[in-house]
C-alpha cells in the first residue's frame, strides 16, 4: 500500500495538484490512499477525492507500507508517533526551506522510522538547497492540457495563471501590464485579485479570481503566457509547463525551476529585467510565425518530459 500525505488546504495549490496527479497515475497499478494532515483541509477536495483525515483517536490512520509526504505539512504533528511504522518513507520536497529539510531528515530517527528518501522536483531546487535526492518533475496530465487548432480571435492577449496570493506577483509587473494595455495588448490574469486596486480599470484588462476558469480552458485563450513572481520562488512552476503543453510561447523570469527546461528563443523565453520582457512580448506580438514555432517546440518539450517512459520510471520509484 502506498499512502500519499498532503495538507490538501487549497484546491489550486501546486502541492495539492501534484499529490492528486501522482495519485491518479499510481492508482492505475497500485493500491493508493490519500491522507489529509491539516485541520484546514479543503471540503471541496474532500468531496471530489477519496481523502481521509488522519485521526488516531478514531483509528483512521495509515497501516504501514510506503509513506509519501508531499510538501511540509506534517513536521509539527504528533500523530506520526501514533501510527504503524512505514516500510519506506519518501519525502517529496517542493519548497525552499532548508530548516524543514533538516527536520524531515531528523524526525524519522526520533520516530524509529526508516531514513527519509528525498525527491526533489527540479535540478534548480537541488542546486539551490545543495542536497542530494532524486529529481522527479512534478507530474502533469498533458492530455488534459493541449493546443487548440487555432488561436482565439480578437486582440493579442498576454496572460498568466496562479493562486491569489501577493507573493505570486512581482511589484514591477503592474507597470508592465499598464504599458501593454497602452500598446493595445489585452491582459488576462487569473489569480489576479492581489492586483485589484493597483491596476486601473481598462476595457482590455481582465482580473479573475483563482479557479474562476479551469486551467485547461483558461490557458488556450491566451496568445502568450507571461510569468514572474515576487518573493515566492518557483521550485518547478507547474503552470509554466501546463502553458507549454497548450502550445503557448512562455515568457518567464529566469529565476525558477522551469528555467532548466526552457531554451531561450527556441521553446520559450527567459528574461532578467522588465525591459527585456517588454521587448520579447513586443516581438511576439509582431510575429505570429514566431509564436507558432516556439509554441510547437514548447509542446514537444513537455511531451518528452512527461512521456510514458519518463512517467513509468518515476512511478517505479514509488512502487519498489
Amino acid at each position: 500500500m502506498i499512502h500519499l500525505f498532503n495538507g490538501f488546504q487549497n484546491p489550486f495549490g501546486g502541492s495539492e495538484r501534484e499529490t492528486l496527479e501522482l495519485y491518479r497515475l499510481l492508482s492505475a497499478g497500485s493500491q493508493v490512499r490519500l491522507w489529509a494532515t491539516s485541520s484546514r483541509v479543503s471540503e471541496d477536495l474532500m468531496r471530489e477525492f477519496p481523502i481521509r483525515r488522519v485521526s488516531p483517536a478514531t483509528r483512521n490512520v495509515p497501516d504501514g507500507g510506503t509513506y509519501v509526504f508531499l510538501g511540509a505539512h506534517w513536521r509539527n504533528k504528533m500523530w506520526p508517533y501514533l501510527v504503524p511504522r512505514p516500510h519506506r518513507l519518501i519525502y517529496v520536497f517542493n519548497t525552499f526551506h532548508p530548516k524543514i529539510i533538516a527536520l524531515t531528515t531528523r524526525r524519522p530517527r526520533l520516530l524509529g522510522w526508516p531514513a527519509a528518501e528525498l525527491v526533489l522536483i527540479s535540478d534548480f531546487q537541488r542546486r539551490m538547497l545543495e542536497v542530494e535526492g532524486v529529481v522527479h518533475a512534478s507530474p502533469i496530465d498533458i492530455e488534459r492540457f493541449s493546443p487548440l487548432p487555432a488561436r482565439p480571435s480578437g486582440p493579442f492577449r498576454v496572460g498568466r495563471l496562479s493562486r491569489d496570493t501577493a507573493d505570486k506577483h512581482h511589484a514591477d509587473d503592474v507597470a508592465l501590464y499598464e504599458a501593454l494595455l497602452g500598446d493595445g495588448i489585452a491582459v488576462r490574469i487569473q489569480g489576479g485579485m492581489p492586483l485589484k486596486g493597483r491596476l486601473a480599470p481598462h476595457p482590455q484588462l481582465e482580473l479573475l479570481p483563482q479557479g474562476e476558469v479551469a486551467a485547461e480552458q483558461f490557458l488556450p485563450t491566451l496568445d502568450v503566457f507571461y510569468y514572474r513572481t515576487g518573493s515566492h520562488v518557483e521550485t518547478f512552476g507547474r503552470v509554466v509547463f501546463e502553458a507549454m503543453a497548450c502550445g503557448l510561447p512562455v515568457v518567464c523570469h529566469a529565476n525558477g525551476g522551469y528555467a532548466d527546461h526552457i531554451r531561450h528563443g527556441e521553446n520559450g523565453f527567459l528574461f532578467e529585467t522588465t525591459q527585456q520582457a517588454a521587448r520579447i512580448l513586443a516581438d511576439l506580438k509582431a510575429d505570429p510565425g514566431l509564436r507558432a514555432t516556439v509554441g510547437r517546440k514548447a509542446r514537444q518539450t513537455v511531451e518528452q518530459l512527461f512521456s510514458p517512459q519518463a512517467l513509468q520510471q518515476r512511478l517505479d520509484f514509488y512502487r519498489r
